[in-house]
């Protein structure tokens, strides 16, 4: 079989960004969705028409297809038809879902993916994505891992459009359990704020408590005591209003959709002008916590990139060159940390001159 690629959702920011990665760094023939074509593309593709509740034409889409990739957020309002169909068709398959209630479900088709043959990895992208990588990268520096802190900081939108907004809002709506001290605890988004050292042009920048998938998955991989997951935005005054957002506003506007959307569509008028001045950027810090030698030890590691939504493109678009390749075959369903090799990684954002920058302990350097 030629490598087709079926892009769901490859319209958008995200979604493009990945076929971008892929028309780069592959021969694929790649397919992107939507419900209907919303502007020509630039780039060696093909659009199908295409509405998710159409499970016909979503399942004669899959079976045409090597490698499912899906963008079709955001996935707090997915369920896992997708990975169903691909898991049926013996299709392999990559998401960039940031939901913890569906990576959940969808890591409860792990044994079926297997059977299947099927090498199914979720959560892929940059935050979620690349971060679990840099964090499977330190823990193996260290004999034995006891403390995870992630902190991601965007700028403006994150050229990522207004789903970014859509997802940051959606995020507020419940408390959400982390992995504190040995035993899941009840947090509040977008509270406790801490201030973070982030390498430039970022700096000091303000984090805050945001429910992730990695908050669960990377308990289950590494077994430590501790994962803090923590989000910020930059300019700061975005993270004050998201606070006011979370703390301050009806519960009931965050849970209904016109509500979600009409935030989100505010945001994104607001981060129109102020990405002029921002940038659409990121940064990652990832700090593990452990004992090497038997000595405590610290290792971190950063990651800047100008743009957030061709870096998610790159995390995803990394993992679909693998699976193409032959290089990443790892039937089952899997957090990216489970399934992607350090070595790998790394190789693969080298070539994407995507440099992670590290630091230990200097006495054991």
């Amino acid at each position: 079989m030629t490598n087709q690629v079926l892009i769901l959702g490859g319209q958008g920011r995200i979604g493009s960004s990945v076929a971008q990665d892929l028309a780069a760094y592959t021969q694929a023939q790649i397919t992107v969705t939507g419900r209907q074509q919303t502007r020509e593309s630039t780039l060696p593709v093909e659009f199908l028409a295409l509405d998710l509740a159409d499970s016909e034409g979503l399942r004669n889409a899959i079976a045409a297809a090597k490698l499912v990739i899906h963008c079709a957020g955001p996935f707090l309002y997915r369920d896992a038809k997708v990975l169903q169909t691909c898991i049926e068709q013996r299709v392999d398959y990559l998401d960039i879902s940031d939901n913890r209630a569906f990576t959940r479900t969808a890591l409860t088709y792990r044994d079926q993916a297997a059977a299947a043959g099927v090498t199914a990895i979720v959560n892929s992208g940059i935050f979620p994505g690349i971060s679990n990588s840099m964090v499977r990268r330190d823990v193996e520096q260290l004999a034995q891992a006891q403390k995870i802190h992630l902190s991601y900081v965007v700028a403006g939108s994150g050229g990522a459009g207004v789903t970014v907004m859509r997802t940051t809002f959606l995020g507020l709506q419940e408390p959400f359990e982390a992995w504190l001290d040995n035993q899941w605890q009840q947090v509040k988004p977008y509270s406790d704020r801490e201030t973070i050292s982030f390498p430039a042009p970022y700096g000091n920048a303000g984090v805050y408590w945001f429910d992730m998938p990695e908050a669960f998955t990377l308990v289950d991989s590494f077994g430590v005591n501790t994962v803090i997951t923590k989000f910020g935005s930059v300019p700061d005054f975005y993270n004050h209003l998201t606070w006011i957002a979370a703390h301050i506003f009806p519960s009931s506007w965050l849970k209904n959709p016109g509500g979600i959307e009409f935030l989100s569509q505010v945001s994104h008028i607001m981060t129109d002008v102020s990405d002029r001045f921002s940038g659409i950027g990121v940064a990652i810090r990832s700090e593990v916590q452990g004992y090497k030698d038997n000595k405590s030890a610290t290792v971190c590691s950063t990651l800047v990139h100008e743009n957030t939504a061709v870096a998610a493109g790159a995390g995803t678009g990394s993992l679909a060159q693998l699976i193409l390749a032959g290089k990443l075959h790892k039937p089952g369903v899997w957090p990216v940390e489970q399934a992607l090799s350090t070595e790998l990684f790394e190789e693969t954002m080298h070539n994407r001159g995507i440099e992670i920058n590290f630091e230990t302990n200097p006495w054991w350097q």
